[in-house]
């Protein structure tokens, strides 16, 4: 773990998708690529529309987080959590022996070079004390969270992992389809072992010790990473990694009854739907992810878009917040107003005038726009760095004085 981190605390999420059977009313059987940068359908300013629910041929997992909850109460999030210091933990090299003598343990390697990546991957772990690098402690963390929260255990038996070290070791692809490698234990055993890791996070080592599986870390791919904005959602923030993996079927799934309180498996278009009619809560980041992946309804796509890549890296994500006629503008990196200084304080202020700006000025826009706790929308003109997509949005917010900063 990062002792050094001064604002924040490092976390993992998880953006697990599921296949099912594709509705009979979609009209295509094909995703359109995505749209090239400055195209109509490429502008968050365009009218672009989300795709119906029945074009999806997978559901998303979210997780309803209790109302007792310090951080985000009653939101609907994608499981994941707080490091614990055992997913750093050396007994981990054990663990995964057969894989120790590849770099990151097999894990692929990312082109970004290591002054851009975000700091909790580029931070040398050794000299923080772990043998573990941090590219697979964060794994690590989102399985351990996923399977404590929502009962979802991906993981690797002692016959799969014969197969996955030759393919490593022929530098094959791990991953041409969706994984479907949820344990297949019985589920008193798996209550009885949920229960020890929500007990106790290093008894996550000790259940993959005994059970002989390994954490399915090849499973995830690399997505993004955000940081919690200063003054937003209590005294807590966190740096997250989200992962995203993608499964053949939905899963037997629960909730912990303890921070989540219920769970639900939709597609991406239901959930931003649900939303905007105020029936559910999410938060800004799960907005943006999910209206990403609406550019992509077809599992095979997903995942064959996000294992090829998440080799490019991603880009640290610090939202920047200020209030404006009543409602909030959150800037993201690539904004022409986001400000040089980042260091985990920063806030819009009045060098950024209001006044000053053309309203019909477009350019370098990455921003969202919160009006009320259900109402959010996306000004985006830039190019997506890492090649990472675009959203797509239900409807826009006018292009006035209100809407500028």
């Amino acid at each position: 773990m990062n002792t050094n981190l001064k604002h924040w605390k490092e976390a993992a999420t998880l953006i697990l998708a599921a296949g099912h059977r594709l509705g009979a009313d979609c009209l295509s059987a094909r995703t359109p690529p995505p749209a090239a940068p400055g195209s109509p359908l490429d502008s968050s300013y365009g009218r672009s529309h989300l795709p119906h629910k029945s074009c999806f041929d997978y559901d998303v997992l979210l997780l309803k987080r209790s109302s007792k909850s310090g951080f985000m109460p009653n939101a609907y999030v994608f499981p994941g959590g707080m490091v614990d210091s055992s997913d750093f933990s050396s007994e981990w090299l054990d663990i995964f022996k057969s894989f120790r003598t590849f770099p990151n343990f097999g894990l692929r390697s990312v082109t970004q070079p290591v002054e851009t990546r975000p700091p909790m991957f580029a931070t040398d772990r050794l000299k923080l004390g772990s043998p573990i690098p941090g590219e697979v402690a964060f794994r690590i963390c989102a399985l351990r969270e996923t399977f404590e929260e929502s009962g979802v255990l991906l993981v690797v038996s002692k016959v799969e992992e014969k197969s996955l070290l030759k393919s490593i070791e022929d530098r094959r692809a791990t991953d041409q389809v969706p994984h479907n490698n949820v344990s297949d234990l019985c589920g008193s055993e798996l209550t009885k072992w949920r229960a020890l890791v929500n007990q106790n996070p290093s008894n996550f080592i000790r259940m993959c010790r005994e059970l002989e599986v390994l954490p399915n870390i090849w499973a995830l791919h690399e997505w993004g990473n955000w940081l919690t904005p200063t003054g937003r959602y209590g005294m807590t923030r966190f740096d997250t990694a989200f992962f995203i993996c993608c499964l053949q079927e939905i899963p037997h799934t629960l909730h912990d009854e303890k921070e989540i309180v219920r769970y639900q498996w939709s597609t991406p278009s239901e959930v931003l739907q649900s939303y905007q009619a105020r029936e559910l809560w999410i938060a800004p980041p799960q907005f943006y992810e999910l209206s990403r992946m609406c550019r992509l309804p077809l599992l095979y796509d997903l995942h064959n878009f996000s294992s090829q890549r998440a080799t490019e890296g991603c880009e640290q994500w610090l939202p920047v917040v200020s209030l404006k006629d009543e409602h909030y503008i959150s800037l993201l990196p690539g904004d022409k107003r986001y400000p040089l200084d980042t260091s985990g304080e920063a806030e819009v202020g009045a060098s950024a005038d209001p006044q000053l700006e053309d309203p019909q000025d477009n350019s370098a826009l990455h921003r969202i726009v919160i009006v009320d706790p259900s109402t959010i929308t996306l000004q985006i003109t830039i190019t997506p760095k890492y090649k990472h997509l675009l959203p797509v949005v239900e409807q826009t917010f006018p292009l006035d004085s209100k809407s500028q900063l």
